[in-house]
């Protein structure tokens, strides 16, 4: 579409990591055996917010693309859309 079209938004989230990767199974040939732990274990982290990504999809051609908005603590998908009433709908 070469138009401004409406598009749907989500929140993107990684998949689950696979078990056939080439940087993975060296990692488990090598951790294979005796010898204790070869790799390094990571325990420094030092960031504390998670970097937010916006999926895009358009209505008219299911086309996705993506849009970082940079990191935040926080972040909600839709609020403020629909006000509820007394009676909760």
């Amino acid at each position: 579409c070469r138009a401004h079209q409406k598009h749907k938004v989500s929140l993107y989230k990684a998949g689950q990591p696979s078990l056939v990767a080439q940087g993975k199974r060296r990692y488990d040939r090598k951790m294979r055996g005796f010898g204790g732990q070869k790799k390094p274990i990571f325990h420094k982290k030092a960031k504390l917010t998670k970097k937010v990504v916006l999926r895009l999809t358009c209505e008219e051609c299911k086309k996705m693309s993506q849009r970082c908005l940079g990191r935040s603590k926080t972040f909600t998908l839709g609020e403020g859309e629909k006000k509820l009433n007394a009676w909760g709908y």
